[in-house]
Parts: structure tokens; C-alpha cells; sequence
């Protein structure tokens, strides 16, 4: 099937000015809200940026290029992208192991997967990937976010090498107890009271704003007046003292192994960006009433990580957050999402060499609130509820995430994905023996329009098995089960197949082994009720032609007269 790219990227700007629906009054509804989101999402992609491993003007150029992007090529008419905390535990894996270069490189591969993800039509997809995994992946993250943040939030030293591990990383924190700078935690204390307090005074700026305004403002008065220096981004990164450079295109150097090594985290942040994008996109589809065009959003997301971090950027997506935070100001359109980029533009270009004197408790505290935001521990909690095998894969996702690698949790959390839903496929399916004399005609039997409903006996020497649901790879071990507990004297072997939808290649293998073993057997195998795709598909492999096309037919009547035929022989 060939793939129109017409019917796979459609970005929702480039339809807005093709109609004609845009005016002063919506731009000025997209100003407004554009700005509000520019100011929610600076202190965040510094932080982002700092909790990453990379510099925080690597955070804000994310958020720029990114940003723009992402609303540019998007397929949402809401969805405000760049640099999330769903990212921080990779890309700082990413940058320990391989370096900024790896980072590059892995970012533009996730970029390539995003794209052809959304020229193969693979969005709808991510719909379906179950609700316990997606919460197993958040939560951990959450929990590995708040981890991470501990040093800065006890203020213990710059100098401290914290290991990459949750539990180290917590051996770590109580072997240093005796290093926590009170006073630095005072401050953290009291930031993430701003944080979690702002709300109640208004929500028209965010708190973390707040917060970090008057973390910085308390730290330059500490230094000023009473000698008492603080850790600050600019003690972190002294070289920003000079003044933010210009981001200068960033050509990568691609090698075999190196990209060999990185087909792992691309691929999981391809598969984050993915789910947190659309899952974003939904929640906005919600709010608003209207529909995201999925595969074109992949592909804006791709594009937007093939070229950010040509400029040094990091991965970046949808964000929940600063997307709800649009609608609730007023933002109607993807104009919304390219003012915010211009306003961290702006930002960066004219305020940023004032972020040298801001607190690194104070960024920790902002991360811990979007922890707890991201952790959804209310969810959490109700999903333990659930049946066995939900809270089963729940908490596998989750601590596989905590514990062992987020790697690790996506490519198993795919896999569980796969098992969930071939199960409940099979629990969609059945084969059964048909016991009794006779077959009841209901409503909804072929057989109900027809007037010789007493045919319907079952001879002697006569097995019929019904088949109820798709006839696919996950009822091969029933349908062998069944198959040995033929009865002496059996024939004829009638197989119903009036409620199968469709067959596929190894539904046609075990039915050509089946019809192979009961010839051996001296066994007739007749069809009943097959349906034109049905009967297409056995045509395709010849099945049709080893059952012998006199034996399928498409009612159960004609199929039980051919095997009274059979055994009177």
C-alpha cells in the first residue's frame, strides 16, 4: 500500500491561514497566552537543563528551536513542545556514557524513528498502548526526577559525585548526611512552598516563576549583606559569568559504533516523545473539543528532535503542563506556541546573564513540584486495584524504570504491551466442541432463514467444533488440545466458522496440519460458515484445494448433509 504524504502530514498551521478563519481577535488570544507560557516555561528549561547534565542555555535553546518547531510542523492546534522531565533520566545516561556528541547523535536518530513512525500511519498506535504501563513509566520517572535532585536540594557539595543508580544514589545521600548546608535547604523548603502555594494567590503566573525570583533575589541578598554564598548556576557553570553565547549550528560526527551503541536510547526516545506528545494532544483534544492529526504530530516531533540539537539542544515533546497552561489563557491556535518561543527567545538574548545568580535549591525545588505533578501516585494507587495482571505489568514498568534503566522499562514495556493485547485477543477467541444431537438455530444462526431446521440433527460419527473469534497464532495450543480428544468412530470433523472475522498465516498452518492428521486418521474435515475474507485467505495458501472445495461451505446445513452423506458410506 503506498503511503500519501498528504494523508500523513498536515500541519495544523499550514490548514490555518489556508482558510482564511484567522483574525486580530484570535492572534491577540495567541499573543496573550503565548507570553504566559514563555514565562511558565523559562525557569523549567533551566532546570530541565541543569537535571539533564548539560548546561541550562542548552535547556532554554531547547525550548527555543524546539518550541517553534514543534508548533510549526505539529498536527495540534494546543500542543506546546520542548524539554520535559520524562527526558532528564535519558539524556543524562546519554551524556555520562557518550557525551554531547552521543546526545546529538541519539536525538537525531530519535528524530528519523519520529518521522518514519509518522509516515508508516503508526500513531493510532500509541493509543493503544495499556494505561498501567504509561503510569508504571511516569511514575518512575517522577520518582527518579525526585532522586536526582536531592543534592541540590540539601545543599550538599558541588564537588559530591552522586552515583547514576536510584539505590546508590541513596547510600550516597545518607553516607553525606553530615554535609547538608541547612541553609540551603531552608531554601529549598521554602521554594517548593512557593511552588505548591502560588496557586491559591492566582494561577495566571506560575508559581515556579515566583520561586525562582525570590530564591534568586534572597541568595544575592545573603551574599551581599551577610557573606553567605549559595550554590548558584554561575558556581555550577562558572564560564556563563561571561555571558550566554550565541548557539552556533553544531555539526555532528557520526561513527559506527557510536551509533551502533546509541539505536537503544534513540529508539526510547522516539518511543517517550511518542507517548508523551499524543497522550498530551489527547488530553487537549479533550479540553478543547477538537482533534490532533496524530501521524503529522509524530512527524513535527521528528523533525523538531532532528534539528534541535543541531544547536546544541536536547530531546524535547509535547508538555502537559505548559499545553493546558496555553488553553487556560486563551491560546487557539499553533501561533500560541511560536510567540512562546519568540518570548524565550527574547529572554535569552537580553535577561540570561542574570541566571548566573540563581539558586540551585531553588531549580531543585521547582524539579521535586514536577516530580510530584508527574508521579500521579493518586492514579497509582487506584490502579493497584485492578485485576492481577494490570497491577502486574504496573509495578514491572515502574521499577524496572526506578531501579534498573528506563532503556530497559521501555523496550519491556513494549513487549508487555504486545502480550496484553494478544491476550485479550485470546479471551476474545474460543474453540468448542459442539455436544448433544443437536445445534440450536438462534437468531443471529445462517441457518435462521432457512425452513429445514430439523437437518440440524449432528449424525453419529460426527464432531463439530465452533470457532468464536479471530483464528490467529493464539489459539494454536487449544485447537491442539481439542483435536486429541476426538471420539472413537468419528468420521466427519465439521469446524464452524461463522463468527471468524479473519485467519491469519499460522490460523491456516494449524488448520492444514489438522486437516493433514485426520486424514491420516481416516477423518473428513469439512468447513462450515466461512466467509468470503476468510475463504479468500485459505484460497491464497490452497488450503482450499487440500480440504477439497466440495467440503467448505458457507452454511451448516449443507455441511451437516455432506457428512451424513460421509458416514453413511
Amino acid at each position: 500500500m503506498k503511503t500519501n504524504l498528504k494523508d500523513v502530514f498536515q500541519p495544523k498551521l499550514f490548514g490555518l491561514f489556508k482558510k482564511g478563519n484567522y483574525d486580530g481577535k484570535k492572534f491577540t488570544s495567541d499573543l496573550i497566552a503565548g507570553i504566559i507560557v514563555g514565562i511558565i516555561a523559562l525557569p523549567l528549561a533551566i532546570a530541565f537543563g541543569i537535571a539533564s547534565g548539560v548546561t541550562p542555555q542548552q535547556g532554554l535553546i531547547t525550548a527555543i528551536v524546539a518550541g517553534f518547531l514543534i508548533s510549526f510542523f505539529g498536527g495540534s492546534n494546543f500542543l506546546i513542545g520542548g524539554p520535559t522531565g520524562a527526558f532528564i533520566v535519558i539524556v543524562a545516561g546519554i551524556v555520562g556514557q557518550y557525551g554531547m556528541q552521543g546526545l546529538i547523535i541519539a536525538t537525531i536518530m530519535a528524530g528519523v524513528f519520529l518521522v518514519l513512525m509518522g509516515v508508516f500511519k503508526m500513531g493510532v498506535i500509541f493509543k493503544f498502548i495499556p494505561y498501567p504501563i504509561v503510569v508504571g513509566f511516569t511514575s518512575g520517572i517522577a520518582l527518579t526526577i525526585f532522586s536526582t535532585q536531592m543534592k541540590d536540594f540539601f545543599g550538599l557539595p558541588l564537588d559530591l559525585q552522586v552515583p547514576a543508580g536510584f539505590i546508590p544514589q541513596w547510600i550516597c545521600y545518607f553516607q553525606n548526611i553530615g554535609s547538608i548546608n541547612w541553609i540551603e535547604f531552608a531554601m529549598s523548603l521554602v521554594c517548593l512552598a512557593i511552588c505548591f502555594s502560588w496557586g491559591k494567590v492566582t494561577k495566571k503566573v506560575p508559581g515556579s516563576l515566583i520561586a525562582l525570583i525570590i530564591g534568586t533575589l534572597v541568595s544575592v541578598l545573603l551574599h551581599k549583606f551577610a557573606g553567605i554564598e549559595l550554590a548558584t548556576i554561575g558556581s555550577k557553570f562558572p564560564e556563563l559569568a561571561n555571558g550566554l553565547p550565541m548557539p552556533k549550528p553544531v555539526a555532528p560526527e557520526f561513527d559506527y559504533e557510536t551509533v551502533k551503541g546509541l539505536v537503544s536510547p534513540a529508539f526510547t526516545i522516539a518511543i517517550l516523545c511518542a507517548i508523551e506528545s499524543l497522550l498530551a494532544a489527547m488530553v487537549a483534544d479533550g479540553a478543547t473539543g477538537k482533534r490532533h492529526h496524530a501521524n503529522t504530530e509524530l512527524i513535527g516531533q521528528g523533525i523538531a528532535n532532528i534539528v534541535t540539537p543541531l544547536f546544541g539542544g536536547i530531546p524535547a515533546t509535547g508538555a502537559l503542563a505548559r499545553t493546558m497552561a496555553s488553553i487556560n489563557n486563551g491560546g487557539k491556535t499553533p501561533v500560541t506556541g511560536i510567540v512562546h518561543a519568540l518570548v524565550l527567545l527574547l529572554i535569552y538574548l537580553f535577561l540570561m546573564p542574570y541566571a548566573i545568580y540563581i539558586p540551585l535549591s531553588c531549580l531543585a525545588a521547582i524539579l521535586v513540584q514536577v516530580a510530584y505533578n508527574m508521579s500521579e501516585w493518586r492514579t497509582f494507587k487506584y490502579l493497584l486495584r485492578g485485576d492481577k495482571s494490570d497491577v502486574a505489568v504496573l509495578l514491572m514498568t515502574f521499577f524496572l524504570t526506578v531501579i534498573v534503566d528506563l532503556t530497559v522499562a521501555i523496550e519491556v514495556g513494549v513487549v508487555l504491551a504486545i502480550v496484553l493485547f494478544v491476550r485479550r485477543v485470546m479471551q476474545t477467541s474460543s474453540i468448542s466442541v459442539l455436544d448433544g444431537h443437536r445445534l440450536a438455530a438462534t437468531e443471529d444462526d445462517e441457518v435462521a432463514s432457512m425452513e429445514n431446521t430439523d437437518k440440524l440433527d449432528i449424525p453419529d460419527g460426527v464432531e463439530v467444533y465452533e470457532i468464536d473469534g479471530p483464528f490467529f497464532f493464539g489459539l494454536a495450543s487449544r485447537f491442539e488440545e481439542l483435536e486429541q480428544m476426538k471420539k472413537p468412530g468419528t468420521k466427519v470433523r465439521i469446524i464452524r466458522m461463522r463468527k471468524v472475522p479473519f485467519i491469519d498465516s499460522t490460523g491456516v498452518n494449524n488448520l492444514r496440519n489438522l486437516c493433514e492428521r485426520t486424514r491420516k486418521r481416516g477423518v473428513t474435515v469439512i468447513l462450515s460458515g466461512v466467509t468470503d475474507q476468510v475463504k479468500a485467505s485459505l484460497e491464497k495458501f490452497g488450503v482450499d484445494k487440500e480440504i477439497g472445495a466440495e467440503n467448505i461451505f458457507p452454511h451448516i446445513v449443507p455441511a451437516l448433509a455432506k457428512s451424513a452423506e460421509i458416514v453413511r458410506k
